[in-house]
């Protein structure tokens, strides 16, 4: 059963780059975009096609957030925003489930997903590869949220400082987790420890499941997103006198939301709107930290600080980068569906 799995979400990534690309109009400048996008005003996003025909206008858009923790609760999370999308443009607005970046990527890139929020890292796979356009992040009137990377080790562990990590096990989350992965590769070195060299890295697969690691002994420590750890004390997963914080990194824009490059632009303009004022709930505003609105960013300027540490650790926002990290992804699933069909045998 695990190798049918596996076999099917490959083969459901290998269709991502299938089809040969047809181009409209001659582009005079693509940048590191896939050669089915252009970007003629060199903002690193894909421009809006030049042919009105290519323009898409849904009667249904398709919504969906970068598949962390547990999707039901941002599926819950969103639907003020989904009614209010509604609303601004005149279309019903549905909620699409995925349970992978890769998946993200590809429904984004093959125009099944209209509008989304990708997490930090997997952003650049988006942009590059899906066509996917960066305008918001969560924040208030003053500025978007942000997070940092922090290293959590349990309270009553002989690890406290960054240096104590050598020899030890420690989670990463994912391949293309920023803090989970990416930051830890680029910063760490920075601090005299090596990740794979000085300590042993498990990965884990979410961050929750890195927290919880440590907690329960499986790791010695664990580079998280700090919004996600606060989170877990605020709903009482956790209790932050179980953890020790040894290290907090600089801070980070979190999640990015955005839409598909060729919607027809009066209807962007509308998700636009939709975006900047709308105005999140009491409910929403405790579920994502404090944020009360979408505040605007752009890809260029704001991504710039996870694009240098993705190019620090030879992460390339490419069709093969996604492809392994599709596979990776993959696995893991086949992994995970394997050791719960042996759990329900046992």
């Amino acid at each position: 059963m695990s190798k049918n799995i596996l076999t099917g979400l490959l083969v459901s990534g290998s269709l991502l780059f299938a089809a040969a690309t047809t181009h409209a109009a001659e582009c005079s400048n693509r940048g590191v975009l896939d050669e089915k996008f252009c970007d003629e005003n060199m903002d690193l996003v894909a421009d809006t096609p030049k042919d009105p025909s290519q323009w898409r206008d849904p009667s249904t858009l398709v919504f969906t957030y970068t598949p962390v923790e547990d999707p039901a609760v941002y599926k819950d999370a969103f639907h003020e925003f989904q009614e209010y999308l509604t609303e601004k443009t005149g279309k019903k607005v549905i909620y699409y489930t995925v349970h992978s970046n890769a998946a993200e990527v590809e429904a984004m890139r093959s125009g099944r997903l209209h509008i989304a929020g990708f997490s930090t890292g997997p952003t650049g796979y988006a942009v590059n590869l899906g066509g996917y356009v960066p305008i918001a992040v969560k924040g208030t009137a003053e500025s978007f949220q942000g997070y940092n990377l922090i290293i959590i080790t349990k309270a009553n562990s002989d690890i406290k400082t960054v240096t104590d990590l050598k020899g030890k096990v420690v989670a990463h989350t994912s391949a293309s987790s920023n803090s989970g992965n990416l930051a830890p590769r680029a910063l760490f070195p920075n601090l005299n420890i090596t990740p794979d060299k000085d300590y042993q890295v498990k990965y884990s697969g979410k961050h929750d499941q890195s927290i919880m690691g440590v907690l329960s002994g499986d790791y010695d420590a664990a580079p998280v997103a700090s919004d996600v750890y606060h989170r877990m004390i605020d709903a009482g997963r956790i209790q932050e006198k179980d953890f020790r914080v040894i290290y907090t990194s600089p801070r980070f824009p979190t999640s990015a939301f955005g839409y598909a490059h060729d919607l027809n632009p009066e209807l962007v303009e509308k998700i636009k709107d939709a975006f900047f004022t709308f105005r999140f709930s009491k409910d929403m505003q405790s579920t994502f930290g404090g944020a009360d609105r979408f505040f605007p960013i752009t890809y260029k300027e704001d991504w710039k600080v996870i694009r240098d540490i993705a190019h620090a650790t030879g992460t390339a926002y490419t069709k093969t980068g996604l492809q392994k990290l599709a596979e990776k992804e993959a696995a893991k699933a086949a992994k995970k569906r394997a050791a719960e069909l042996a759990k329900e045998k046992g």
